[in-house]
């Protein structure tokens, strides 16, 4: 079902090694997790990732044992970062629309640079703006 660990050792080091502010690092691995989740619904549902619905997510996230031995969950925590994951579908849909790839076949270092590349875009932006 879901890995043994809300990241991989891998994808960890990888997140931890970008470009980007503590902040920028915890979206970062909320799509990552959130990538992997719906990866899994739509191959047990056997639907695109686009045809997932919200509840399909909350009961995912129900059962998903890395929530459950992580976080202290109650009805409350599942809508909370339900609303979590259903809101990283942006950035992954933005990352899927850039590559020119159905969110279904983005990589994990796909994800990563996006978000460095809106980080760097953001610093730029606040910069000229002081100048």
């Amino acid at each position: 079902m879901s890995s043994p660990e809300f990241l991989t050792s891998d994808e960890a080091i990888k997140v931890d090694a970008a470009l980007l502010s503590f902040k920028e690092k915890f979206s970062t691995r909320l799509a990552i997790y959130a990538l992997r989740c719906l990866k899994q619904i739509a191959q047990e549902k056997a639907i695109p990732i686009s045809a997932i619905t919200p509840e399909q997510i909350q009961i995912w996230i129900k059962s998903d044992q890395t929530v459950q031995d992580q976080f202290a969950v109650d009805a409350s925590f599942e809508d909370f970062f339900t609303r979590l994951v259903l809101s990283a579908l942006k950035p992954l849909q933005q990352t899927s629309q850039q590559e020119s790839l159905p969110i279904e076949q983005l990589t994990i270092d796909q994800v990563i640079a996006w978000f460095e590349q809106q980080a760097r875009a953001a610093r730029e932006s606040n910069s000229e703006r002081m100048s």
